[in-house]
């Protein structure tokens, strides 16, 4: 039998078992919503960090660097001409 290993590198293995015995009590819809607002927490800190790294960046900005960094440039380039055509001319 192969062992899973560890989802984390900073948990102790006591932590961790205790942390999934948590989730496997939670109902679908708790898990859903803890994977949501996790998603949205993992989200908001790459943004901050965009921010940071990044402070010429207007938010528009922010969210193109986030969708490049996170799908690619190609992916980004084509939000950016998607926007362009969209303005008002």
């Amino acid at each position: 039998m192969t062992s899973i290993p560890p989802y984390t590198t900073d948990t102790s293995a006591e932590a961790e078992a205790i942390q999934l015995e948590l989730f496997r009590r939670m109902t679908p819809t708790e898990r859903l919503a803890k994977m949501c607002s996790l998603t949205a927490t993992v989200r908001r800190m790459a943004f901050d960090a965009i921010r940071r790294t990044h402070p010429d960046l207007d938010e528009a900005g922010v969210r193109l660097k986030f969708i490049e960094t996170t799908y690619g440039e190609e992916i980004a380039n084509n939000v950016r001409e998607h926007l362009k055509q969209r303005e008002p001319t």
